[in-house]
């Protein structure tokens, strides 16, 4: 069950969760959908979209506007290799883009990519289903799991 104000508090007072993961910390596990020398991209936590996907540079980068063009643009083709992938995999009638974070929690860059399901009325799309103030889905850990598979497979990473 997704407990948003202790959430929080492991956001606020935590290590960075990006970097937690890659160095193996248990409590920051992930399903990966892609990976490479740079950049690694894996499935929400807690997810209010099913296949919503988190892509981050493997280095701690903070801020992608200091970013020199051509690392960004490197990033960005991999952010676009994985929605495309998530899109072949979940229906989505958009995909939404952004990134979010900020200098006092969650401050690793993370590009989110959250599909939105066709027919989703309009009052509960856009920013409104990307809040986990607004409920996150039921997953399990085998569904997860697969579901990483086929967008891992759909990507070629």
């Amino acid at each position: 069950m997704f407990d948003l104000d202790a959430y929080e508090e492991r956001v606020l007072t935590g290590p960075c969760f990006v970097c937690a993961f890659l160095d193996g910390h248990p409590g920051y596990r992930h399903h990966v959908v892609y990976e490479d020398d740079t950049t690694i991209a894996f499935l929400n936590r807690w997810p209010t979209l099913r296949g919503y996907t988190l892509v981050c540079p493997k280095r701690h980068v903070e801020d992608w506007v200091s970013l020199p063009p051509t690392e960004f643009l490197t990033f960005q083709s991999v952010v676009q290799r994985v929605a495309s992938a998530i899109a072949r995999v979940v229906p989505a009638e958009r995909m939404y883009s952004l990134s979010l974070g900020s200098r006092q929690g969650n401050a690793h860059l993370h590009w989110h990519l959250a599909p939105l399901p066709p027919g989703v009325p309009y009052d509960q799309q856009q920013y409104h289903a990307l809040m986990a103030e607004n409920g996150v889905l039921r997953v399990d850990d085998a569904g997860q799991s697969a579901l990483a598979a086929r967008i891992r497979e759909a990507a070629g990473g």
